[in-house]
């Protein structure tokens, strides 16, 4: 049994190579056990970073972490939907366990609508587990990590950190508190809008067309910011071509970390940053540069050519 040693992990893994399997058994143990310890909403202190989707592109990660400062250095939230369509979905989720091993208090990572059993199935995670070590284990390894990341961080009291979006079954912070997050993300319910919700120029709730969520308007998020003190409502889970978008007269803000999402669809991406004094800061960045280097890449094909871009 290889020892823990996130230190050597992180930076194998900054090199692209992907640990062992029974490293990261071990890896997936550690920060579970450090999730269950976590709140639903985990509560974070400025100055901290936060990201939007990342998707398996591990090359534009590595460039985000360039941009917004290393960690310790610099404190993150990455806001979920770290593997599927990229093709180093592996690498990518790895390394952001490993940072959330060595430094838990720095890196808080939140669920996606893809940290999800059913969608890596179909978007790209799960094969990938296939081809890279011959089996399911560490995808089933990673699955029972998703299962416990945090539903939402919230930075000193006032601004909310979500993957998705709104419920109409949630009004108060306090009934996400309350919510059971230790599974499968469900088809429907509070849990699920919290992942797939976007918001839209709707009077209050719509049906959402990516068939799970809501759509949900100015009005909505204006009453829920009210509700619960909150200055700001950040999210991630809709392309920015610009890198983020404000909306709601700045009560909500759409971060975007995938830069050339799915190597062609040329958008800019960007990670917001919290003072300590509550000012916002925006990076916003292009791919980086090994992408064109990378000659698997260039001979590998997107394995969601067919897959419609909503989920």
């Amino acid at each position: 049994m290889p020892a823990f040693n996130p230190d050597k992990w992180i930076e194998q893994l900054k090199d692209c190579q992907h640990l062992q399997e029974s490293e990261m058994r071990i890896l997936c143990e550690r920060v579970r056990a450090i999730l269950i310890e976590e709140s639903n909403i985990q509560p974070v202190s400025s100055p901290v970073t936060i990201c939007g989707d990342i998707h398996g592109q591990f090359w534009d990660l590595l460039e985000l972490l360039r941009k917004g400062g290393d960690v310790p250095g610099t404190s993150y939230i990455f806001m979920g939907d770290f593997v599927d369509r990229g093709h180093y979905s592996l690498e990518t989720v790895s390394l952001l366990l490993a940072m959330k091993a060595r430094y838990p208090d720095k890196v808080i990572l939140l669920r996606g609508n893809h940290e999800s059993r059913q969608i890596t199935q179909v978007y790209g995670f799960y094969d990938e587990c296939q081809q890279k070590y011959g089996s399911a284990t560490v995808w089933k390894a990673c699955c029972s990590v998703f299962d416990y990341l945090n539903l939402a961080a919230i930075i000193d009291g006032t601004v909310l950190c979500v993957h998705g979006g709104l419920s109409p079954d949630i009004r108060t912070l306090d009934q996400i508190r309350l919510l059971s997050r230790a599974q499968e993300i469900p088809h429907e319910g509070a849990f699920c809008d919290l992942m797939w919700s976007d918001p839209d120029e709707v009077d209050t709730w719509a049906v959402s067309p990516r068939g799970a969520g809501w759509l949900f308007g100015a009005g909505v998020a204006r009453e829920f910011n009210h509700v619960n003190d909150l200055s700001l409502i950040a999210r991630a889970h809709q392309l920015v071509q610009e890198g983020y978008k404000y909306m709601f007269d700045e009560t909500l803000v759409t971060v975007w970390s995938a830069p050339n999402y799915c190597y062609r669809c040329g958008n800019l991406a960007s990670i917001m940053t919290v003072k300590d004094n509550g000012e916002r800061e925006f990076k916003v960045y292009g791919p980086a540069e090994e992408n064109t280097k990378d000659k698997g890449m260039a001979t590998r094909k997107m394995n969601t050519a067919n897959v419609q871009y909503f989920v």
